[in-house]
């Protein structure tokens, strides 16, 4: 199977070609640091090639949900040590995903202050998870140009941060409607500088976050996720065949470790026309960097896709959660445990790290 042959992305060899998908699991403290639960929680799932956590803060500014974890403090740096250190003890590889929420949060877990974005428009629709229980989204404060430039040195520390913890690259958060993608979109953006406007103006937020990290750990540590047909999260876009052709071909002039690009999730059968349904046949052609694809594969349709021959690695969301040892049962083709929705975020070890593995 091509899903257990070994890969490579940029100067790390991976022991196979699957990849675990970054999702929240809410299983922090109130100070962001990672537990020893989280530690377990990873340290199960190290058979993966690839590990690819959970959205990290980069910055205080940049949380939007309770519970989740941050890599701005010494605290935090330190506790994400234990868990690479456990990882990497047991063969696996681990990137971090840099995560900054923008106006998918709210100030009932901020200490009163609004959410920021790049342009004063809420999320229509949605309401948030927030500690005090789902709540309307609120109209964020937009980011002066100064404050955008600070954010982007934001994303470069927290880079830098990571390497220091022990992950061997990070993976810029672009997709489902966080802050980058807020920069990217139509419908959150409508600035008047220079990152807002064209298709290259909104792309120039990515592009530099990218260039920044690349510029303080090495453009080869560096990755990013885009979702270029999800609308979640009022993520709207006229053309988003030009716009994610325009920031594909532009990635592609940088020495990226990886393109993350997710399937479409969320699109509704009817008026999203100018959405690809084909991602990887429409945009995993635009790049000559390894193309990770995400989003609703099981084995066999993954090595479908894999024979394909435009994607090199394929990433596993859910099935990791309930199946930590999800390459073994792959390579026996054993059957899969059922995962437990209603233990995704928050709580404790029940629906995350007491899954059986097999005997």
């Amino acid at each position: 199977m091509k899903l257990l042959q070994s890969n490579k992305i940029g100067n790390l060899t991976l022991n196979n070609s699957i990849a675990m998908a970054p999702m929240t699991r809410a299983r922090g403290e109130g100070n962001g640091v990672a537990n020893d639960l989280t530690v377990l929680y990873y340290t199960q799932r190290a058979t993966a090639g690839l590990i690819i956590t959970e959205g990290i803060n980069i910055s205080e500014q940049a949380l939007g949900s309770p519970f989740t974890l941050g890599i701005y403090t010494e605290a935090q740096i330190e506790g994400w040590k234990k868990v690479t250190n456990a990882v990497h003890q047991n063969g696996g590889k681990i990137f971090a995903q840099l995560w900054h929420t923008g106006r998918v949060a709210h100030s009932a877990d901020k200490n009163g202050v609004l959410p920021v974005a790049p342009s004063a428009i809420a999320i229509a629709g949605q309401q948030h998870f927030s500690s005090q229980g789902l709540v309307d989204y609120e109209i964020p404060r937009a980011l002066s140009t100064i404050e955008v430039k600070l954010v982007i040195q934001d994303y470069k520390q927290a880079a830098i941060n990571a390497i220091e913890a022990g992950f061997d690259g990070v993976e810029l958060h672009a997709a489902t409607g966080y802050l980058p993608n807020q920069f990217l979109a139509e419908s959150a953006n409508t600035r008047k500088d220079e990152y807002g406007g064209s298709i290259e103006n909104r792309s120039r937020f990515i592009l530099e976050v990218m260039q920044a990290m690349g510029a303080g750990i090495g453009a080869d540590k560096v990755g990013i996720k885009l979702s270029p047909s999800i609308p979640y999260n009022s993520i709207l876009e006229s053309d988003p065949l030009a716009t994610y052709t325009y920031l594909i071909t532009q990635l592609d002039k940088l020495p990226l470790a990886y393109i993350h690009l997710m399937n479409p999730l969320f699109l509704p059968e009817e008026g999203f026309d100018q959405y690809a349904k084909d991602v990887m046949g429409t945009f995993g052609t635009l790049t000559k960097h390894t193309v990770i694809a995400n989003a609703g594969y099981n084995r066999e349709t993954a090595e479908a896709e894999l024979n394909k021959g435009i994607a090199k690695i394929i990433s596993f969301g859910v099935p990791f959660i309930a199946n930590p040892d999800l390459v073994k049962r792959f390579e026996l083709n054993a059957e899969l445990n059922e995962a437990d929705h209603t233990t995704f975020y928050g709580g404790n070890e029940k629906g995350y790290t007491d899954y059986s593995g097999l005997a």
